[in-house]
């Protein structure tokens, strides 16, 4: 299964690559001019040596000065052209692939990351040192044409420098892996601990939480500086095997010279095309960790964009009747596990209200989640207005959630509440918040609606912040509002208020689910759903499910005995 989904993501990712061919391939013609225009200054020197030494001519110094001079400007204008059409190709996989990687991302982390680390070796100059590492070859061959002792040298120190280049990729790629890991291990530890932070300072454990950051910390500090030590020893052996075969080219190139057999002309050019032929090497490793970091990037995307297939478009459905219909629902905790809940099935009409009580594993969290189509059923279907949930394109415009953490962003109160969209409807944001009776409660703010956020909500109370996202689940108008522990973190006068919410969703139409402990909230309800064991227990209006629980809790305590 894993397989099959890497395949349909490399086959994604191929698709994205194949937009960006028309860059590629002009990227790969300004390299090629560039590397032809590279020859401009071992020709120069040749021609200077061997030509104008010995005819004295100043005429034609000038005249090669003049043609080298401009063969540099062209190679500077392709050289940064190629540079620039190169960022845009890495501008255009971003624009492809960024809104589909962020939306499956959703689902399994932040996947934008690896994306990021695939776009910054794009536009590294490592990058376009692999485009002239195909050269190389050129350049050995014209060491070559000078003399073939030249060129047996600049074969030999090739070959070294490769053998030097596989060892570092072996070696580097362990350090640079456990790196890594060793690295989101203390970043996710650090995440923790921050969202912790309450309870850390009030429980005097900054000193524990901060030693155990502190270990993880030295330990991706020691993994880190394993890979740069691995990656510093063969870079700093790379260069020195380079500046030392372009002295042996020279030394060699010296002997040839007093023998007769070479120009001192040559004996320069073939010292320059070594260095050119070796420097793409030193760049590629002096670059690895950019190069193993998008590697890893574009595998990941791969296993994501196969294990989270695009949406198609889809048949975009009128506002349904607000129905709720749930038949043989079961629901899993994950893929191939047993089922949490199974076997529960109800029906809800519209301007009914249905109070899903049950003790802590009882399968209400579970419930919820498939309602508000976080989840998929295992096994199933729920229906609304007679469509599954899953056939409306826009879910959220027909079923409003509030889950029990409450998660707000940065930006105004006007922003959560409309759920960040860019033009907000501002009309609907007041009424949300009147049917959330969060209106009052958001006018005593400083600036109202227009307050801002910090990042998570900062800012408001705990009581605040439940209060707007029970505005945010109602903006649009609902038909099916799901409410998962609606009433933690308030107090009596926003427990009042919650039930005049309700009463207000029963007067709009609305179907409203809620998962509750609280008997004022079962109080205000019109149908119980009990669950006990991941299943359903009882469901019907609420007196007689209420009198059914009790009767049974009772008839299961055990008898009293007398004490003697």
């Amino acid at each position: 299964m894993e397989q099959a989904a890497d395949r349909r993501g490399r086959r994604e990712l191929a698709l994205a690559r194949r937009g960006m061919r028309g860059l590629l391939v002009a990227v790969a013609v300004f390299g090629g001019a560039v590397n032809l225009l590279l020859l401009t200054g071992p020709l120069y020197m040749l021609n200077v040596y061997d030509r104008v030494l010995g005819s004295r001519s100043v005429e034609t110094l000038a005249a090669l000065t003049l043609i080298a001079g401009f063969l540099y400007a062209m190679l500077g204008i392709l050289d940064s052209a190629r540079g620039q059409v190169m960022a845009r190709a890495a501008l255009r996989l971003q624009e492809r692939l960024g809104p589909r990687v962020f939306g499956a991302g959703l689902a399994g982390g932040d996947a934008t990351r690896d994306l990021d680390a695939v776009h910054r070796l794009l536009v590294s100059p490592a990058f376009l040192a692999l485009h002239d590492l195909p050269f190389a070859p050129l350049f050995l061959a014209g060491v070559f044409l000078f003399h073939p002792l030249l060129g047996v040298l600049a074969c030999a120190a090739a070959l070294l420098l490769v053998a030097l280049a596989l060892a570092n990729h072996a070696l580097a790629q362990r350090a640079l892996a456990a790196a890594g890991v060793a690295g989101r291990d203390t970043q996710a530890l650090a995440t923790e601990l921050a969202a912790a932070g309450d309870t850390i300072r009030a429980l005097g454990m900054e000193g524990a939480a901060r030693a155990r950051w502190q270990a993880a910390r030295a330990a991706a500090l020691a993994a880190g500086l394993g890979a740069a030590d691995t990656g510093a020893r063969f870079g700093a052996a790379i260069r020195a095997v380079r500046l030392a075969v372009q002295s042996a080219m020279l030394g060699l190139g010296a002997l040839l010279v007093l023998r007769g057999e070479l120009g001192a002309g040559a004996m320069i050019a073939a010292s320059i095309l070594l260095g050119r032929a070796l420097a793409p090497v030193e760049v590629i490793v002096g670059q690895w960790a950019l190069f193993a970091r998008a590697r890893d990037g574009w595998r990941n995307l791969a296993h994501l964009l196969g294990s989270q297939p695009p949406g198609t478009a889809r048949m975009v459905l009128p506002r349904p009747e607000a129905r709720l219909a749930v038949a043989g629902l079961a629901v899993a905790a994950a893929p191939g596990q047993p089922p949490v809940l199974r076997g529960v099935g109800f029906a809800l009409g519209p301007g009914q209200v249905l109070a899903v009580i049950g003790p802590s594993g009882s399968g209400k969290s579970a419930l919820i989640g498939v309602l508000a189509g976080a989840r998929a059923p295992a096994q199933g279907e729920v229906r609304l207005g007679g469509a599954t949930l899953w056939q409306y394109a826009d879910r959220g415009a027909v079923v409003g959630t509030l889950l029990q953490e409450v998660t707000l962003f940065e930006g105004s109160l006007r922003d959560n509440i409309a759920r960040l969209a860019p033009r907000p409807d501002d009309a609907a944001v007041l009424r949300a918040a009147h049917m959330a009776g969060a209106h009052e409660t958001i006018l005593r703010l400083p600036q109202g609606y227009d307050t801002r956020l910090g990042p998570g909500g900062a800012g408001l109370s705990g009581g605040q912040r439940r209060r707007v996202g029970l505005a945010r689940a109602l903006y649009g108008d609902p038909v099916l509002v799901v409410l998962d522990e609606p009433d933690a973190g308030l107090d009596a006068d926003g427990l009042q208020a919650l039930v005049a919410t309700l009463d207000r969703l029963r007067a709009a139409g609305a179907c409203t689910v809620l998962a509750t402990h609280r008997p004022a909230l079962v109080a205000a309800c019109d149908l119980v759903l009990a669950l006990d064991g991941g299943t359903m227990r009882a469901f019907g209006p609420r007196d007689a499910v209420l009198g059914e629980v009790l009767a049974n809790v009772h008839a299961l305590r055990p008898t009293a005995r007398a004490v003697p």
